[in-house]
Formats: C-alpha cells, sequence, structure tokens
C-alpha cells in the first residue's frame, strides 16, 4: 500500500512553541490587545504615520527573529524527505518552515512574508532588516529608497488581495492530497480555511491539530487537541508508517 500523500496547512499555532504568541488564542496578540489588529489593517497603516511608527517598532521586537523551529516544523521536514509532502500552505510569515529545511517551493505563504519590504507606490522590494536598520539610525517611518513611496513588510494585511498564483496553488495541493493535516490554525480566515472543504470534496481525509477548538472539528476526519510540537511528529510518525 502506497504511503498517503499529504499537504499540510499551517497556522500561527505552530510557532507558539519557538516562542511566537498566536492571534486568536486565549493567550494571543489579539485576545489580549484588540487594537493591535489595528496594525495590519492596510488603510490604517497607509493613512497613519503614527500608526506606521508604531507598526516598525512591532516587527522590529517581534520574537520571529530570534525563533527556531520547534519538532512540529521539524517533522514536515522528514514527511518531505519521505516524500510525501505535497506542499505547505502556511498562514504563518515568519519564515521557520523554510528554517526548519523544508524547500522554499513546496511552502506556500499564503499571507507573504515579514523578511522581505516593499513599497507600496512602485513596488521595489528590498528587505525588512534594512529598513529597520534605518529605524534605528532614527528614521522612525523610513520610505521607499527609489520613489519616496511607504514602505510595508511583504505581509498581507487586511484589506489586501492574496496573492491569486498563491491561492491557486493552494487550491491544487488541497485537491490533489489524500490527507490535509490542519495545524495550529482557527480555521476561521478565508479563502484559506475553506481548503478544508475543497480537500474533503476530493475525496481528502481531513486532520486537525490544535490547541484549542476550531470551526471544522465537526467536519474533520479527526481532531488532535494539545501540544503541536508533541502530537504533529507523532501524526508524521504514523502517516510514514502506513
Amino acid at each position: 500500500m502506497e504511503r498517503p500523500t499529504v499537504t499540510v496547512l499551517t497556522g500561527a499555532g505552530i510557532s507558539t512553541d519557538s516562542g511566537i504568541a498566536d492571534f486568536r488564542g486565549p493567550e494571543g496578540v489579539w485576545t489580549k490587545d484588540p487594537e493591535a489588529e489595528l496594525l495590519f489593517n492596510i488603510n490604517n497603516y497607509l493613512a497613519d504615520p503614527a500608526l506606521r511608527r508604531r507598526s516598525w517598532l512591532a516587527r522590529r521586537d517581534n520574537p520571529a527573529w530570534g525563533a527556531e523551529p520547534n519538532a512540529a516544523h521539524l517533522s514536515l521536514v522528514v514527511l518531505e524527505l519521505l516524500g510525501q509532502l505535497h506542499s505547505i500552505v502556511t498562514q504563518n510569515v515568519d519564515g521557520l518552515h523554510q528554517k526548519a529545511g523544508s524547500s522554499p517551493e513546496r511552502v506556500l505563504e499564503a499571507h507573504g512574508n515579514m523578511i522581505e519590504a516593499l513599497c507600496v507606490s512602485c513596488g521595489a522590494r528590498s528587505t525588512t532588516v534594512e529598513a529597520l536598520e534605518r529605524i534605528d539610525a532614527g528614521d522612525d517611518d523610513p520610505a521607499c529608497l527609489e520613489c519616496g513611496g511607504i514602505l510595508k513588510t511583504a505581509t498581507v494585511m487586511f484589506g489586501e488581495m492574496l496573492d491569486p498564483a498563491v491561492l491557486a496553488a493552494a487550491d491544487h495541493a488541497a485537491r490533489s492530497c489524500d490527507v490535509l493535516v490542519a495545524v495550529g490554525s482557527t480555521l476561521s480566515v478565508y479563502p484559506i480555511a475553506g481548503l478544508c472543504d475543497v480537500a474533503k470534496s476530493a475525496g481528502a481525509e481531513l486532520v486537525i491539530v490544535n490547541g484549542s477548538p476550531t470551526e471544522y472539528d465537526d467536519v474533520a476526519d479527526r481532531v488532535l487537541r494539545g501540544s503541536i510540537s508533541e502530537l504533529l511528529p507523532a501524526l508524521v510518525a504514523e502517516l510514514t508508517d502506513r
């Protein structure tokens, strides 16, 4: 019997054991401080220089810069090495899947990443580290060096469109797997949460691994509740032993 092909959908919960707080969980960033969500709205960001300054400071102090992959990230590398991983569709922007060793071409960053910076006017790309160095040098709202436009990280903010090419690839990954494993996500943000429906309608098994209830628990074939860094490696061991 052939081992199943697996697509993995990951949310912020997979990175909490790496020291990065999630957003909507009991100890989430937005749960504790609902106003923090304003930093992630593109219209607010573009209109308010003071909010941009606050946003850049939050980026500079983001624990993701010093975070290391945990056992959950590393287990997905094993899945890839054994030839069973179709894709990782991630809602995270921290780059920990690639840091763990997952092939960049296997990682679909649905919400972009925090590593790159881009100009909203001319589209020029640079690195977030370069922008943060300018902040540390006293420029609290660094502008594009090419055209003077507003800079932001290459994350998809509320009010922005997701990349159609990434969405198409994610849809294909959900349709092409035997098992869709949804990890560390409340599965409340669409269209990414809808990949669970896509996979189920294509005949895939849906397994949810999360620390708290999700919107898709009732339709999942299996729900594993608890520590993601413990549960996901155990699930991968099971999937690779089928």
